[in-house]
């Protein structure tokens, strides 16, 4: 059986992402997280995409559903993250992300009127949305092509 989970946390060390600054601590972790869940994912067969930005990392996972529960128990203990907050789950009859074994994408490069159209303020708040909105965003980001790391 499959099913999709989208979870919040924020960066245990939330420092700005920059394009000059490579070498920062939240650069360090996602590219962490990234290179963690592409070695990880294929062999358990969990697809998704990781959203950051601001010290917030969003994530969708979809895959079976021992895989994918054993998976947010690691994450919630996870020490580079903090405020894991569980914002949908479901069973579901196909992915939205078969193609990614984990999609990137960078919420500080996106354009202003993506954020707006989902958001109070043009800076993402997934905490403040419901699952159901932060889903929708990730719809999008797939159909206009901001999200990078196909497998």
């Amino acid at each position: 059986m499959l099913v999709r989970l989208l979870y919040v946390s924020r960066a245990v060390d939330p420092q700005p992402v920059q394009s000059e600054n490579l070498d920062s601590p939240i650069v360090e972790t996602t590219e962490s997280i990234m290179a963690a869940s592409r070695a990880h994912n294929v062999s358990q067969g969990i697809t998704g995409i990781l959203c950051y930005g601001g010290g917030i990392y969003l994530q969708a996972i979809e895959g079976g559903r021992s895989e994918v529960n054993s998976l947010y128990n690691h994450i919630i203990t996870d020490p580079r993250h903090t405020d894991v907050v569980l914002l949908h789950y479901q069973e579901i009859r196909e992915r939205r992300f078969s193609g990614w074994t984990m999609g990137q994408v960078n919420l500080s490069k996106l354009n202003t009127s993506i954020v707006l159209k989902y958001s109070e303020r043009p800076v993402l708040d997934p905490y403040a949305v419901s699952g159901d909105v932060s889903m929708a965003l990730l719809e999008e980001l797939m159909l206009t092509a901001s999200i990078i790391g196909r497998a």
